[in-house]
């Protein structure tokens, strides 16, 4: 059936977009906001993701259990999350039960309380998520990729924080960030599901519309890059292998050339690292590939799990399909990998959430809606040449970073072999 998306700007500078989707009784509804670690000075690093916590810790007029308990009374699923450039609030509800919950939501961004008690709580609580973080070498080798890498730039640093920013920071940061980055005019709502556009333009007109004010600018700031290579020692029975290099921003016209490589290269069962080194050679569990993209700059990212006898000859197969990727790129190999990210994309945007997500990603990425036969004609535009030429532009050794972690020993021998694996000559830091 036919979706019909739809946007407004409210006076105060809310952007609303819908999409219709007569085939379903459900709503999905986010409030978007230009809040994340990429925003932060370095004596707040990790305010966003500690705010968008304490969201639901109460407001002026409701505890804690009071959102959870008028949620659930509705059958509603809310939840939050935060990334380096972004934070979201959002609902999954039958469409009827949206003013509940969008009056819930509006208290919950306006009115909270920062109650001291409440902080001190979850500042433990996400200390203790901070463990659990440093416990997960598999997440903790790609951050440490990306501080690698973009070294000193905002994007490199994790969204959580760490153990000394999170314990410093109290009641007056919070507040003073709200006032920086929590202002309409940084904010999109967006709805997808059994909605109808004047419907929820009114509500957040409602909930919403005496929101003031505007967001502090933050002048973009394209990430330098850092070709290094970085090992932490860790008590693990793997080495957890990150390598890559910089490469396209989010809203770069050549971005579907480069999820084809990505695609091709590590993104399945038949990509060409799972076949060579995991079926072919057995010597990981794990080999993926990904692109992580973001307004001012992006990065290509291999990682793989190994033992660390194996690590420094998984580094030199990586750089050998690298190289034959930029020799040849066989039709039907093109073609599996163009209809695998066809797929992935639509099988993606099933769900009301995940069409939500799109409408307010179009947005604050590109300016406008992009449509899903305009995302696939991209996919079947990109040819082998295009994907050869981004593989010889971007995935070249000297430019590519290096992070692991895993059980290194003092004598440093592990290091070298990496170092000379990846590119002779190479410090380790």
């Amino acid at each position: 059936m036919t979706q019909i998306t739809e946007q407004t700007r409210l006076p105060n500078g809310i952007r609303v977009i819908t999409e219709t989707m007569p085939q379903v009784r459900t709503a999905a509804l986010g409030v978007w906001i230009g809040a994340g670690s990429r925003y932060e000075r370095p004596e707040v690093h990790g305010i966003s993701h500690f705010l968008e916590h304490l969201l639901f810790k109460g407001t002026t007029s409701r505890s804690a259990l009071d959102i959870a308990q008028q949620v659930d009374a509705v059958g509603g699923q809310m939840n939050a999350f935060t990334d380096k450039e972004l934070t979201c609030l959002y609902v999954r509800v039958l469409a009827d039960h949206l003013p509940v919950v969008m009056e819930i939501m509006a208290d919950m961004l306006l009115r909270s309380a920062f109650d001291p008690q409440a902080i001190e709580r979850e500042r433990q609580v996400i200390l203790e998520e901070i463990k659990s973080y440093e416990d997960s070498p598999d997440e903790l080798v790609q951050d440490l990729f990306a501080q690698t890498i973009w070294n000193g730039h905002p994007l490199g640093r994790p969204v959580i924080g760490t153990v000394e920013t999170v314990r410093r920071l109290d009641r007056d940061a919070f507040l003073a960030y709200v006032g920086e980055r929590y202002r309409p005019d940084n904010v999109v709502v967006a709805a997808a599901g059994d909605v109808l556009h004047a419907g929820v333009v009114r509500l957040v007109e409602e909930t919403l519309g005496d929101w003031q004010g505007s967001a502090v600018p933050v002048a973009p700031e394209a990430p330098g890059t850092d070709p290094a290579i970085v090992v932490r020692a860790k008590a693990t029975e793997q080495v957890h292998l990150a390598l890559g290099a910089p490469a396209l921003p989010q809203a770069h016209e050549r971005r579907y050339v480069l999820s084809v490589l990505d695609n091709l290269l590590g993104g399945g069962m038949s990509s060409r690292l799972f076949q060579e080194i995991r079926e072919k050679r057995g010597l990981v569990y794990t080999i993926t590939s990904y692109v992580a993209a973001y307004r001012e700059g992006g990065l290509f990212v291999i990682y793989g799990a190994m033992s660390p006898e194996t690590a420094p000859q998984v580094t030199r197969l990586v750089l050998e399909e690298i190289e034959k990727v930029k020799d040849a790129v066989p039709a039907d190999e093109l073609r599996r990998a163009r209809e695998s990210l066809k797929g992935a994309v639509m099988l993606g945007l099933e769900s009301t959430g995940s069409r939500m997500g799109k409408l307010a990603r179009s947005e604050l990425y590109y300016g406008r809606q992009i449509s899903l036969d305009e995302i696939l004609a991209q996919i079947d535009a990109v040819t082998a040449e295009d994907v050869q030429a981004m593989a010889r532009e971007f995935l070249v050794p000297e430019r590519m970073a290096m992070a692991a972690i895993g059980p290194f020993r003092t004598d440093g021998r592990l290091e070298g072999e990496l170092r000379e694996a990846l590119r002779p000559g190479a410090a380790v830091a």
